[in-house]
């Protein structure tokens, strides 16, 4: 798997942070090996990213090689002083998010029903234990059955590991609101993978007032 691969370059010190620097300067400068090399290391992991945000397999294949298109366009406004790979996600995230509004006027909630939820503080553990009792796959099922948003959010924050602030800044939407978006796409996770008719499920905000 993509993620144990990349834990172990990094727990036995195969590439450090100063080696992750020189392949990027090697990529720069046009060189093929190197950039190969890159598209071996992360290539796995942005497409299982790609593969939870976006409804398809052809969609995740597709978009994996759109991203690494951008991130060669992109990589001289790469700041070093950052982690590579958060910066990595976050050109994954804006490019599926993207595609999503491109393909379709997005299935959003308004703001005024979700906002009467009650607030929780969000607890990743909450998710791992979906997937522990239902497995990855049938949770990367459920998540396909989701409005892109709430998708999104949750991918953004349990996979891509990005603060408030990054979904904030990725999916459009104030700060203050994040939180209530990830309670309210677990709860509608945790209904349809019960089995609860997602239709049914969305329409439940304005009926509790």
């Amino acid at each position: 798997p993509a993620y144990s691969y990349m834990e172990r370059r990094k727990t036995t010190g195969e590439m450090s942070a100063a080696e992750i620097a020189e392949v990027l300067t090697q990529v720069r400068a046009g060189d093929a090996d190197a950039w190969g090399e890159l598209y071996r290391m992360y290539g796995p992991a942005i497409f299982r990213f790609c593969r939870r945000a976006l409804p398809t397999r052809e969609d995740a294949e597709d978009a994996t090689t759109e991203v690494f298109m951008k991130v060669k366009q992109k990589l001289g406004t790469y700041d070093s002083s950052r982690p590579f790979t958060a910066w990595l996600y976050k050109v994954a995230s804006n490019h599926c998010w993207d595609m999503l509004r491109r393909r379709r006027i997005r299935q959003d909630l308004e703001t005024g029903d979700l906002e009467t939820l009650p607030l929780e503080h969000p607890d990743p553990s909450q998710l791992e234990r979906l997937q522990a009792e239902h497995g990855s796959k049938e949770v990367r099922n459920g998540l396909q059955k989701l409005p892109d948003r709430a998708r999104m959010a949750l991918v953004l924050r349990y996979f891509a590991e990005m603060s408030y602030d990054e979904i904030a800044d990725t999916l459009g939407v104030r700060r203050a609101f994040v939180g209530v978006l990830l309670l309210r796409a677990r709860h509608q996770l945790r209904d349809v993978l019960a089995g609860t008719d997602p239709a049914l499920v969305l329409g439940t905000g304005g009926a509790k007032r």
